[in-house]
C-alpha cells in the first residue's frame, strides 16, 4: 500500500501487467509529472485500442466462447453474446460508421436504452479510435443538444424507443426535436425495439438492421495514442 502511494509508476506498470493490458507500440514511460502532479501524462508513446484489450486479443482463444454479455428487457426477453458474437457485432457497427465518413478523433453520441447493441455501438466508435458520448436515457431534448454540440458530434446511435414500467418511451421523438439546432449532426443510427411510428429523414437516419446488421463482421482496429480521447461522460444532474 505504502509504495503503490510512494511509487505510481511502479504500481501502475503492475496494474498493466496484471490486467495484460496489451500495446501495438510499447510505452517510453509509465507517467509523466514533469508539467505537475494535476497534468499527467500516462504511457507516454504508447499506441494502443482499449477495444484490442476488450475483444480482439481473445479471438482465436478459449476465451471467445465465453459468455461476454447478458441483457435482459423489462418483458422478460433475453439477449446473451459470446466474446466472438460481441466482436463481430462491434465489427459490423465500426464498419457502418466507416461507411458514413465517420472517422477517428470524431465524437458519436450513443442515447440508447440498454440492450446488447449499445454495448457494440460503445465498442464500435472505440474500435474506429471516435470520442464516445454516453446520453442518459430520461435526457430531454435541450440535454441531448447541448452535450452533442459541445463535441460537435457527427453521428448518434438511438432507438425508437423503449418499454419502462409498462410504458413506451418515444427516443425518436426527443432525437429529432434535439437535431433541429444541431447542423454538425450528420447520421442517426435507430435500432427497432418498439412498433412506434417515427418520422425518419432520407440520408440522415439509418435502422440498426439496415445499416450495421447487413456489415461485414470484419473491421480493422484503429491504433490509437494511450492519451487520446476515449470518452467524455458529463453529469446527468444527480452528482
Amino acid at each position: 500500500m505504502r509504495r503503490s502511494t510512494d511509487d505510481v509508476a511502479w504500481f501502475t506498470e503492475a496494474l498493466l501487467g496484471y490486467l495484460d493490458i496489451r500495446f501495438y507500440e510499447p510505452y517510453s514511460q509509465v507517467v509523466d509529472l514533469s508539467r505537475g502532479i494535476a497534468w499527467p501524462e500516462w504511457c507516454v508513446d504508447g499506441k494502443m485500442n482499449i477495444v484490442h484489450n476488450c475483444l480482439d486479443k481473445y479471438m482465436g482463444t478459449e476465451v471467445e466462447d465465453r459468455l461476454a454479455l447478458i441483457s435482459e428487457a423489462e418483458d422478460g426477453s433475453v439477449c446473451k453474446h459470446t466474446y466472438r458474437d460481441l466482436w463481430r457485432q462491434v465489427n459490423q457497427a465500426a464498419n457502418a460508421l466507416r461507411s458514413l465518413g465517420i472517422k477517428k478523433g470524431d465524437a458519436v453520441g450513443i442515447y440508447m436504452p440498454m440492450t446488447c447493441e449499445i454495448s457494440a455501438a460503445m465498442l464500435a466508435i472505440a474500435k474506429i479510435g471516435g470520442i464516445i458520448l454516453p446520453l442518459f436515457s430520461g435526457y430531454g431534448p435541450g440535454a441531448i443538444a447541448s452535450r452533442l454540440a459541445d463535441l460537435r458530434a457527427k453521428a448518434l446511435f438511438t432507438a425508437d424507443g423503449f418499454v419502462r414500467r409498462g410504458q413506451v418511451v418515444n427516443m425518436k421523438e426527443v432525437v429529432d426535436e434535439a437535431a433541429e439546432i444541431l447542423p454538425e449532426l450528420e447520421h442517426i443510427i435507430i435500432l427497432r425495439q418498439t412498433d412506434l411510428s417515427i418520422n425518419r429523414i432520407p440520408g440522415r437516419d439509418h435502422w440498426w438492421h439496415e445499416i450495421v446488421s447487413t456489415q461485414a463482421d470484419i473491421a480493422e482496429t484503429e491504433v490509437t495514442a494511450a492519451e487520446d480521447v476515449l470518452m467524455v461522460i458529463y453529469t446527468s444532474g444527480t452528482s
